[in-house]
């Protein structure tokens, strides 16, 4: 992969650059990079450009650029604290050593530094960090000790000086927020109305990624599509909470940005890169220069601002798709609605596979070269299969709250959006759930460290969280069938993948505040109402607004009368037939939980 910026002769990720290391006995040069990413343009114009740099790694490494939106499981195991990431490893694949940055002075140490221990050790030179060390993950019982150590971790974690959590750079948590919600409230909102205040770009919409200083100051403009959607998701949640109208604000602006920055036509792109930099180039979702006013995708051919990533990731969609419909049910918003329902329509019928695998990605009309081919693939076409972790349990998820907002009719497909998030749990049970429980991040195949196994626990808490929604949906729905058990195998897989860390439930953060979440719901039972109703019925709507964004609603509930709705905690069950009646027995059910 020749590239004109830099004079680096980048090889794409896969089998050959580590065959060619191996034959030429070099070490690889891998460099993590993203389209969003102003400090991975800064070192490919200052440091790789620099022609003796260049022709250093050309000659003695064999070097290989990432894109890590494309890669996660490659960024996983590579990543040394942000990006770029610069690694060095054997031709294995084991680490020799990495830094993030390097400047033209530090590269040439570094190459230098290299060359030495490679001559000196060779391949014995390179590690497996202790990640991928393959030891158990830390099991034990799930207890409400779990919920309360995380609840604890808040107050102890907690700026009261600024808000947030944390005294370093700050980092918005939207799943931090949505737990301490019902545990932490003022904490909670004080924290989005920081973000709002500090993170929420009042003129183009649309969140920042994060914040250098713990006063929320020195913000890193980049706009990513998971944030934006997980913030749009607390944003809403805030608002079900207090009925503060100030915090639908920042939701509508980005539900806005997402359509107006983000649409490709069929799905929304990944990312924007900050505005006040490289504003003579933009680039596609490899990262790879195309010229200003060039179109990736949407409305891009008439466009002179920063670089955007227009590629359709399948996670990223989902939780946008789950986070507008969170919007849906507290607002009746019909832009809302009507794009979840297109990302919905998308992914059902052009990422989703008939076994439940899901593709990572897809490029998309004019995102791409035009060819439908991803050239970081060697050729395999873009929208193959994968089996990643993160993806499938947000399909899981997005899939769960549109049987919920929208009903059993939302999917031009004509199925059932449960059908699909059964078919995609199916699928990610079998595939990536261990013996012991644990939800691995991907297969263990591939080159480089990807045949070593990684056990995330966000991304195990991410699935967990769908396969309860999804168990007490199949649970209403199917109470009085033969089938009924069936709900029982994905609260059993919830709650494997949850035990399969609760042995270190006090050495678990505040940033992965959703584990305790999770926890919760499996040691006490879940608020679930089932409506007789129509989606969008009075009945149905005041269901949605409970104030408990946890709760689990099911319209047109077959065992359930259409001007009826029964509300459900445990063994106690209040039949109603007015939203009256439906709050005051949601208010007798959750008294002191």
């Amino acid at each position: 992969m020749n590239d004109d910026r830099t004079h680096v002769e980048w090889r794409e990720w896969g089998p050959a650059p580590f065959e060619e290391a191996r034959a030429a006995d070099r070490p690889v040069l891998l460099s993590l990079t993203a389209t969003w990413c102003d400090s991975c343009h800064e070192m490919d114009a200052e440091t790789y450009a620099e022609p003796r740099i260049a022709a250093n790694v050309n000659d003695g490494f064999v070097p290989v650029r990432v894109d890590v939106d494309r890669r996660p499981r490659v960024r996983e195991r590579y990543n040394m604290g942000g990006f770029p990431s610069t690694v060095f490893c054997t031709p294995e694949g084991r680490v020799i050593t990495g830094a993030t940055y390097l400047g033209p002075d530090g590269m040439r140490q570094v190459l230098d530094s290299v060359r030495d221990v490679w001559s000196e050790r060779g391949a014995e030179a390179g590690r497996i960090p202790r990640a991928l060390s393959g030891d158990p993950t830390p099991a034990g019982p799930v207890d409400e000790r779990i919920e309360s150590h995380l609840a604890g971790q808040l107050d102890e974690k907690w700026d009261p000086r600024f808000a947030g959590w944390g005294t370093d750079a700050k980092f918005p948590l939207p799943r931090t927020i949505e737990f301490a919600l019902k545990r932490a409230r003022e904490q909670a909102t004080e924290t989005l109305g920081v973000i709002g205040e500090s993170l929420y770009d009042e003129e183009s919409g649309g969140f920042y990624r994060y914040a250098e200083g713990r006063d929320w100051s020195d913000p890193h403009t980049e706009k990513v599509l998971d944030a934006n959607a997980a913030l749009v998701r607390a944003f809403a949640n805030g608002y079900l909470y207090t009925g503060d109208d100030d915090l639908l604000a920042p939701a509508f602006g980005t539900r806005d940005f997402l359509i107006d920055r983000l649409w490709n036509g069929t799905a929304f792109g990944g990312s924007v890169a900050p505005e006040e930099k490289d504003a003579g180039a933009s680039a596609d979702g490899d990262g790879a220069a195309v010229g200003r006013g060039g179109s990736s995708g949407g409305d891009a051919a008439t466009d002179f601002g920063p670089r955007r990533d227009l590629t359709a990731y399948a996670g990223g969609n989902a939780l946008a798709a789950d986070a507008l419909l969170t919007l849906v049910s507290y607002t009746d918003d019909g832009t809302a609605r009507e794009y979840a329902t297109r990302v919905l329509d998308a992914l059902d019928e052009r990422f989703v596979a008939a076994d439940g695998s899901v593709a990572h990605f897809e490029t998309g009309a004019g995102s791409g070269d035009g060819s439908g081919q991803d050239p970081s693939r060697g050729g395999e076409p873009a929208g193959a299969p994968q089996l990643l972790l993160e993806d499938h349990a947000r399909i899981v998820a997005a899939f769960a709250r549109a049987r919920q907002v929208l009903g059993p009719n939302a999917l031009a497909s004509g199925r059932d959006p449960l059908e699909v998030a059964r078919t995609v749990a199916d699928r990610a049970i079998e595939a990536l759930q261990e013996p012991d429980g644990a939800f691995r991040d991907g297969p263990e195949a591939g080159v480089g460290l990807l045949d070593e196994p990684l056990r995330p626990l966000d991304g195990g808490v991410e699935m967990a969280a769908a396969l309860l929604d999804l168990g007490a949906l199949i649970g209403e729905l199917e109470a009085e069938s033969a089938e009924s058990a069936a709900a029982e195998q994905y609260v059993d897989a919830a709650h494997a993948g949850v035990a399969a860390f609760a042995g270190a439930w006090d050495r678990i953060g505040v940033q992965v505040a959703g584990y305790g979440s999770v926890a919760a719901r499996l040691t006490r039972p879940d608020l679930t109402v089932a409506v007789g109703a129509t989606a969008g019925s009075d009945l149905h709507r005041a269901a949605l607004r409970v104030a408990d964004h946890e709760a689990v609603v099911l319209p047109e509930a077959p065992a359930v009368s259409a001007d009826v709705a029964t509300v459900t905690r445990g063994a106690e069950t209040r039949e109603v037939t007015t939203p009256e009646e439906l709050i005051e027995a949601v208010s007798v059910l959750t008294r002191g939980t």
